[in-house]
């Protein structure tokens, strides 16, 4: 058996595939483009059985139908790979049964998989770091920062994981709420491993969460050299720069950035998709005319109607087909959602737990939809379920307030305002609700800006 930099073990004698299976490591840990690693990896050994895992993983990761059942062909691989050896390492059979958890729609018997292994060998960050990101997936903010906190205290600082680890766990610090420490630790992750973007991102979101716009743009900024070489996780971070962009109303800045960084290709990666709504979102609240960019982003959210395989991502497709005033089709989506919610994996749990009923509230117009039997601000308490981050589901938070002003539902909107408040500083955005609530009904509709035709949506209801 042979031992990569990052503490994996593999039951190979091939250094070729060990080696390019740390370059694959690597890219994962620093979010960049993964090239023909895991490929060579496997080229030079066909029985390396976490590349196949990996590669598995990806499709997992990436939460689309076909890409769930495309993991079933590496997993298949890594199955037939453990015949052929006869015996593997203890972290090849606990990521080989993780993905098989996975695919099936148990992701957090997955983690839980990984984490029992991680108890009696917490060096091995690439489980740490597919646990870590599934943790994320699920919106397990306590799970997350529990995780790596205790493989910080336990895996020797001289680990080629370590700095990465750090990262991981900075952002599990800025999202359950211990932003002076995450701020620490996530600067501390960058200085140990330059190559960290996931620490430079969570440090970001301490910036964001503190108020700190004019530190955020040049936190991130000056950080432009690394997550530049990110793959599509570059999109996210420059999502992060017009943030602060947006909050200091420069909006030509967030169109730029929308342009040419956010969304400089089409992709239907659902992760390109959330940023790319959620600012097109923020921006027509704002009043801004985003021109034809909608249009873009909801054919794509139209081909996606049907597929429900994860929560966060269908919202944000709801949302593009709310903007373009595509009913029908939002109808669809919320149809399918309906559906899935009996079923019995995670995200049919996270569907009928929050996911149907907040679809249901962003799309209900005054007389239509009979009242859920949970009110706007428990929505808003359980949006953490559906994954993402504070900032992620902020685009949702606000839109649960634009609700509850249009139904003139005060309370909710007094108590969601004080949610989100608990979570970060008093941005523009709660500005403007205080404002509107203190000179009361008549203000509420005041920015209404030009809406699409036919179609009263949500987006520009201050």
């Amino acid at each position: 058996m042979l031992r990569d930099r990052f503490d994996g073990v593999h039951s190979s004698d091939c250094p070729n595939a060990i080696a390019a299976f740390e370059d694959a490591v690597f890219a994962v840990a620093a979010h960049r483009p993964l090239g023909n690693s895991l490929n060579d990896a496997i080229d030079a050994d066909p029985e390396l059985v976490a590349a196949h895992v990996l590669m598995g993983f990806g499709g997992i990761m990436l939460a689309r139908s076909e890409t769930i059942q495309q993991a079933s062909k590496p997993l298949e691989a890594a199955r037939a790979s453990t015949r052929v050896k006869g015996s593997i390492s203890a972290g090849e059979s606990a990521m080989l049964e993780a993905l098989e958890l996975a695919e099936t729609g148990k992701m957090r018997d997955a983690v839980e998989r990984l984490e029992r292994h991680l108890d009696h060998h917490p060096a091995d960050f690439l489980s740490a770091k597919i646990a870590h990101s599934l943790r994320f997936m699920l919106g397990d903010r306590e799970g997350m920062v529990k995780l790596s906190g205790e493989l910080a205290s336990r895996m020797p600082e001289d680990s080629a994981g370590y700095g990465f680890l750090l990262g991981c766990h900075a952002f599990g610090l800025e999202e359950t709420g211990s932003y002076d420490q995450a701020e620490e630790i996530g600067k501390r992750a960058v200085k140990i491993q330059p190559s960290d973007s996931w620490g430079l991102h969570a440090v970001s979101h301490v910036f964001e969460m503190n108020g700190r716009v004019e530190e955020g743009r040049e936190w991130l900024t000056a950080a432009r050299p690394v997550w530049s070489k990110c793959n599509n996780f570059s999109f996210h971070m420059a999502w992060h720069l017009a943030l602060f962009h947006l909050e200091n109303n420069d909006h030509d800045a967030v169109l730029k950035l929308y342009d040419e960084e956010i969304r400089p290709v089409q992709t239907d990666d659902f992760r390109d998709m959330s940023n790319a709504v959620s600012m097109l979102w923020r921006l027509e609240q704002d009043g801004v005319d985003v021109g034809d960019r909608w249009e873009a982003v909801a054919e794509i959210a139209h081909t996606r109607r049907t597929d429900t395989t994860y929560v966060f991502a269908s919202l944000h497709y709801l949302l593009a087909l709310i903007a373009v005033g595509d009913l029908k089709s939002a109808d669809e989506l919320i149809a399918a959602m309906r559906a899935r919610k009996d079923g019995q994996c995670d995200q049919s749990r996270v569907t009928r737990y929050i996911g149907v009923r907040v679809a249901e509230a962003l799309l209900r117009t005054p007389g239509q939809c009979e009242r859920s039997e949970i009110c706007l601000a428990e929505m808003a308490k359980r949006l953490p379920a559906i994954g993402g981050s504070h900032a992620q589901r902020d685009v949702f938070i606000r839109s649960l307030m634009a609700v509850a002003l249009r139904n003139q539902d005060y309370p909710s909107v007094r108590a969601i305002d004080d949610l989100r408040c608990e979570i970060r500083h008093q941005d523009r955005f709660h500005r403007i609700i205080h404002d509107r609530l203190e000179k009361g009904p008549s203000q509420h509709s005041s920015i209404r800006g030009n809406l699409h035709p036919g179609h009263e949506t949500l987006v520009r209801l201050f």
